[in-house]
């Protein structure tokens, strides 16, 4: 069933060629789709094609749940105003996602975006610590402000990219597989790898403490995804924790990306390292597609900001239809068990992936936790090169079978599997047994010449809470979601 638009594709694009910004780049630039709405782990385009999407980690609950939806329309209904005044919904929400932290970290300021959530994690940190250095990690993304662009290698490592600034730090990534520290082939043992890598943030703090009073911050994603699905090895962030705190700076975790319970195994990706942050901050998930955000930190952080005597407003940070949203979301995460459901249904996802490795010399390393997962692809096991044409190849014969994956990492290698949680093992299959039938497909013909290599390419970028879930109105005649 094709879904009434307002106008046909090929006028939407001359549209957005004319009007938006040719920076805002598309997915699949030179044939894009026409998303018109989503269903659980589903999107549909203008002619009703339907896509697996393994990608969204926005639509964390699945695309258009109807409790979130529900909850959002309600409130809506009512009021949406600033958090000026007093409403249940930002205490109930405060108060549910504190309970979810370690108990140090007890006082919630609420946003619009992950950015922004990221950006006011900074100045808390530099009004508390009197610090300006701050240390973030190679390839690392935490946001489009400008304040985060500074720390956000990710960006400044493009060719148009801005400087770096004299206070930005980065340390290395802690790529164990091809990063400057990698691990042996089949070798599991990964300690000596964190503590390696954790001596280089160690490093980076000793020369700041030589010509400053020490470190502002130390910030990193839990789990790096831009960087290109990156688990850190064993005693890493705990060691780092430790260096940073031992030269006055404080340390945050970017749970953006990969909070909200898709590491399976615990609510935040952070827990999954044995350390406690002093600031935590979210966003992507946290409203579904809504734009809503947060930061937590501890009391004592706090203090620090209020005592400055500047008041810090943010006209729709919690205002009570992005709370309500918010409050929904959790409802969804704890009473449909999709913590429970991400550590299954990954486990089995990482298991098929591992599959693959014993088929296809493409296929190079394969890791993950939960329902985060990356498949690296390297042209030559023993040199691990990039297979970067062959990565861009695959995402466009996935879309071509109506399964969408993105790329990433420094070379644009690394298959990206971070669907919405209501993903299935069924769908886990499906996206497995494709990619499988298409590595064949390279491993029989090689790569097709119209395919070239590219020495540097722009990495397709994560969907941003500017992304839209479009609301429908009934649920009827949809088959095949997990709602």
């Amino acid at each position: 069933m094709a879904y009434l638009q307002s106008m046909p594709k090929s006028e939407t694009i001359k549209l957005r060629e004319k009007h938006i910004g040719a920076a805002c780049q598309l997915f699949f630039r030179s044939t894009p789709l026409k998303i018109v709405r989503g269903i659980a782990q589903f999107m549909y385009d203008e002619t009703g094609e339907r896509y697996l999407d393994c990608i969204n980690n926005v639509a964390h609950v699945g695309h258009c749940h109807p409790h979130v939806v529900e909850a959002g329309r309600n409130q809506m209904s009512l009021i949406s105003t600033n958090n000026r005044y007093l409403h249940d919904e930002i205490v109930i929400l405060a108060e549910r996602l504190i309970k979810t932290m370690p108990e140090s970290l007890s006082v919630c300021f609420f946003v619009n975006s992950g950015s922004e959530a990221n950006d006011l994690a900074l100045r808390l940190a530099r009004v508390h610590t009197k610090n300006k250095d701050v240390i973030t990690l190679d390839h690392a993304y935490h946001g489009h402000l400008t304040s985060m662009i500074d720390v956000s290698p990710y960006k400044l490592n493009l060719p148009g990219g801005p400087d770096k600034p004299e206070w930005v730090h980065v340390a290395p990534v802690p790529d164990v597989y091809r990063g400057k520290y990698v691990q042996p082939r089949d070798s599991q043992c990964n300690e000596e790898l964190g503590q390696m890598y954790a001596d280089e943030v160690g490093r980076i703090c000793r020369e700041i403490k030589k010509k400053t009073n020490g470190v502002c911050a130390f910030i990193a994603e839990s789990l790096q995804s831009c960087g290109g699905q990156i688990i850190p090895p064993d005693g890493y962030m705990k060691k780092v924790y430790e260096y940073v705190r031992e030269a006055n700076g404080v340390c945050i975790a970017d749970e953006v990306q990969v909070g909200f319970g898709r590491s399976g195994t615990h609510m935040w990706a952070f827990e999954t390292q044995d350390v406690v942050p002093d600031i935590v901050t979210m966003g992507k998930p946290m409203g579904n597609g809504h734009p809503v955000a947060a930061v937590i930190t501890t009391p004592e952080i706090a203090k620090s900001f209020a005592d400055t005597g500047v008041e810090y407003f943010n006209t729709y940070g919690g205002n009570p239809v992005s709370c309500a949203i918010a409050n929904a979301v959790l409802d969804v995460i704890e009473e449909e068990h999709l913590m429970e459901r991400a550590a299954r249904v990954g486990s089995h996802l990482l298991s098929r992936c591992e599959g693959l490795k014993h088929k296809h010399a493409l296929v190079g390393d394969v890791r993950g936790r939960g329902l985060f997962v990356g498949v690296e692809l390297v042209t030559d096991r023993e040199t691990r090169t990039a297979a970067t044409a062959e990565a861009k190849h695959i995402v466009n014969r996935m879309r071509e079978e109506s399964i969408l994956i993105s790329r990433d990492g420094p070379d644009s290698n690394v298959l990206k599997f971070k669907p919405p949680m209501v993903f299935t093992t069924q769908d886990a299959d499906k996206a497995v047994e494709t990619l499988d039938r298409i590595l064949a497909e390279l491993d029989r013909n090689s790569l097709p010449m119209k395919v070239q290599l590219e020495v540097r390419v722009t990495p397709l970028r994560e969907l941003e809470s500017s992304d839209l879930v479009l609301p429908h109105s009934s649920l009827q005649n949809v088959t095949g979601v997990s709602f």
